[in-house]
């Protein structure tokens, strides 16, 4: 692994510690991440409520908050259209409390993957129709549904366009479209996830009813879909985090919340954005992938302590659901390493296209990311279900996923998506030529560099300068995630003192020091490097970053192992 130690003007960071005073690697940190300003610093140490835009700086967010005002009033019935992952479920659920709170005739629908298909769909459009539904407000997705829309225009709907996916050329027809990213549009922050487009309209309708006390609640649940959809944590999102994580750790929650933190072990604790990403988004993403994605979003609507039996069956059933997720994935990702391994026709190129009869299409988009994570290319991975090939997509960061399939446009029968993660439909005849064609691009625009997994070093930090004043100061840049990562540091001549000893047979957990002072460390998925850590016991370079731990009651601050090197190799 290359580790790139990126530069920083000390100067620079200097004034800025003096002017806010934060510690000095802090202020280095906030250097790196473009926040040498010290207000512009501040208001990201310190995110409110207030840092929201106005809502209304959104094109057409004045339009649909009307329609809806109207509908309220009129008692015409509105439908949620959401979708399947933890993103479309958690806007669905906080677009529908609002209104209902609103006094407001509610429904929803979400796709089932498997049934249904991707995003809003004309099919969708008629059988709302069929329930009298007036107005349909489409939560993360629908940017690109031409068709639905032409489709709501014909029955008399209202249709209502929220996402934040990429838009194509023209605008879908329909009755307002809202989206961060529209072409036309001036709205400050691009980088909003879909639940955060949910949350502007949310944030709408309670100013304009006097209900901004209600807000906090909505931000809460828009958290979690937050982090598990992998945006900047910076801006908007990040108010969003910071301030939802918070509430999430201390209450109180709704009753469905409540059963789902103590499913997935959270209940009472601290719950940082790992936790959102690993534990409880698995288990809201685990209904729409494994069966039907309504069992997390009656879960997330449940709110009367009456249904609190019913509450946690419908979280066990979540927790049941991920269990077969979990296996489903492991088989489909041993499967496809299988064919990148023994066939240069897929392992062989820059970007990996493999592909299986019947892959659950539920799990080939985490399967994806696996495979990313292992072979550090771009991975394609699809489900072949006769004629039909379902392909999810993920990248890395020097890879426009996106921008590839454009250039391949002509292939699919549909796509969509962002620059890092994409879906796409497709005739499983073409694949071949698909896997020749954006390799052929990735060929041209990637260098062999790019290609390599690389670990950014935010700066040296001996053991002995690791203090309560520096882990305040890092614990106010969290939450960490995409374009905030968490910090790692570099500390030289460093010395195993106990360990390393297998962890669960993948992991590995180790005492270090360095001039007397010790830390716990565990080296995630390490255990094939034991030799190594014991040949450089004596001193060696380690990558690191600090993590807190909870261990029968106690908290306590551990090295979480980045990477190591031996004392004289080359950095």
């Amino acid at each position: 692994m290359l580790w790139h130690h990126l530069p920083c003007n000390d100067e620079q960071s200097g004034v800025l510690a003096a002017a806010l005073g934060v510690h000095p690697t802090v202020a280095r940190l906030l250097c790196l991440r473009g926040l040498a300003d010290a207000e512009e610093a501040a208001r990201f140490l310190n995110p409110s409520l207030d840092h929201l835009h106005d809502p209304y700086k959104l094109a057409d967010m004045a339009r649909a908050i009307d329609r809806l005002e109207q509908a309220l009033a009129k008692r015409e019935r509105i439908a949620i259209h959401g979708d399947y992952d933890v993103d479309g479920i958690t806007s669905t659920v906080i677009l529908r409390r609002a209104l209902e709170m609103l006094g407001g005739d509610v429904v929803h629908f979400i796709p089932e993957r498997i049934r249904d298909g991707y995003g809003l769909q004309a099919a969708a459009i008629d059988r709302l129709h069929a329930e009298q539904v007036a107005v349909i407000v489409s939560v993360d997705c629908g940017i690109r549904s031409a068709d639905a829309a032409r489709r709501a225009r014909e029955l008399g709907i209202d249709l209502i366009i929220t996402d934040h996916h990429e838009p194509d050329g023209a605008l879908p027809d329909a009755f307002a479209v809202i989206n961060p990213k529209r072409r036309d549009g001036t709205y400050p922050d691009k980088h909003l996830a879909g639940v955060g487009v949910a949350l502007k309209v949310v944030q709408a309708l309670c100013e304009r009813a006097g209900r901004t006390r209600w807000l906090p609640a909505f931000v809460k649940v828009a958290a979690i879909g937050t982090l598990a959809d992998v945006v900047p944590l910076i801006g908007e999102n990040r108010v969003i985090a910071r301030l939802g994580l918070g509430s999430l750790s201390q209450g109180p929650h709704t009753v469905g919340l409540r059963s789902l933190l103590d499913a997935s072990g959270l209940g009472g604790k601290t719950i940082d954005s790992y936790q959102v990403a690993f534990m409880l988004a698995p288990r809201v993403n685990a209904a729409g992938r494994m069966s039907t994605p309504d069992i997390a979003t009656r879960l997330l609507l449940a709110t009367d302590e009456s249904m609190g039996e019913q509450a946690r069956a419908l979280a066990a059933q979540l927790n049941d659901e991920n269990l077969r997720r979990q296996q489903e994935e492991a088989d489909l990702v041993t499967q496809a390493k299988k064919a990148i391994e023994t066939d240069p026709a897929v392992g062989a190129h820059n970007v990996l296209v493999v592909g299986g009869a019947d892959w659950h299409r539920g799990v080939i988009g985490i399967a994806a990311s696996k495979l990313v994570d292992t072979y550090h290319k771009p991975a394609i991975v699809l489900s072949i279900d006769g004629d039909v090939a379902h392909g999810s997509c993920r990248s890395i960061p020097d890879f426009d996923m996106l921008g590839a399939l454009e250039r391949c446009g002509d292939l699919f029968v549909r796509y969509g998506g962002h620059k890092q993660a994409a879906g796409l439909t497709m005739d499983a005849g073409r694949v071949p030529e698909f896997r020749a064609r954006i390799n052929a691009w990735a060929d041209d625009v990637l260098e062999p560099d790019q290609l390599r997994p690389r670990l950014r070093i935010d700066g040296p930090l001996h053991l002995k300068a690791i203090t309560h004043d520096l882990i305040r100061g890092l614990d106010a840049m969290g939450p960490f995630g995409m374009a905030n990562p968490r910090p790692v540091f570099h500390a030289i001549g460093v010395e195993i003192v106990d360990g390393p000893r297998a962890l669960k047979e993948r992991h590995l957990k180790m005492t270090f020091s360095q001039e007397g002072r010790r830390f716990r460390a565990i080296a995630w998925r390490a255990a094939e490097r034991a030799d190594f850590l014991e040949k450089h016991r004596a001193g060696m370079n380690l990558a690191y970053s600090l993590e807190r731990n909870e261990f029968q009651g106690e908290t306590y601050l551990e090295l979480s192992v980045a990477d190591f090197k031996s004392i004289d190799e080359i950095q």
